[in-house]
Formats: structure tokens, C-alpha cells, sequence
């Protein structure tokens, strides 16, 4: 636990309490709710193939799990946490494209 609590910055039990509740209600919540997403794009499990549904079960649920954690994160307080996260994901995947560009700092010693 000190482990994670160094890794992330985070300063007390209850926090990383809080961040690991977080990821478990999204992990379940974005595999619950593309089940019918999937469904109402007509992507069946009994019906396709098993390789192709799965690419595509995955490809569906990493941008609602991005969203989703977000979202829960800002509802349980980290809203900071859970935006620097994804943005770091994001990076990681090569997708840095998709993020805002950051304001540079100013040099105010000129």
C-alpha cells in the first residue's frame, strides 16, 4: 500500500481507499454497460465469431472506461487524480493526440 500511495502522490489510507474503490466500480460499470452497446450495434457473442467479438468488445470499452473513470473519480472527489491518470493512459497508448494542448509556463525572469 505505501508502494502505491508513494507511486501516486496520494497522502493518507482513506484516499487510496477512495481510488481503489473508484477503479473497481468503473472496471465493472464499462463491462456492464458495452454489453448492451454491442448488442444494439448488432455485435452478438453467440453470433460472431469469438476473435472478432473481442476485438471489438475491447475496442468499445477502453474509451467508455477512460470516460468512466473520470466521471466516477469526479463524483468521489478525485477529480485530479482520475484526469492525470487518463492523460498519462493516454500518452502511454500513443494517443496524446486526442488531449488539449497544455498552456506552456511563462518565464517571468525575462
Amino acid at each position: 500500500m505505501e508502494k502505491l500511495k508513494q507511486r501516486w502522490g496520494l497522502t493518507s489510507n482513506f484516499q487510496l481507499t477512495i481510488i481503489l474503490v473508484v477503479f473497481a466500480i468503473t472496471g465493472s460499470t464499462a463491462a456492464y454497460v458495452s454489453k448492451p452497446i454491442l448488442s444494439f450495434l448488432g455485435i452478438e457473442r453467440g453470433v460472431m465469431h469469438p476473435v472478432p467479438y473481442w476485438i471489438l468488445y475491447i475496442i468499445i470499452i477502453m474509451p467508455m472506461y477512460k470516460v468512466l473513470l473520470v466521471t466516477i473519480g469526479t463524483i468521489f472527489g478525485q477529480h485530479t487524480f482520475f484526469w492525470n491518470f487518463v492523460k498519462k493512459m493516454l500518452r502511454s497508448m500513443r494517443l496524446g493526440f486526442l488531449l488539449p494542448k497544455e498552456k506552456e509556463p511563462t518565464d517571468k525572469s525575462e
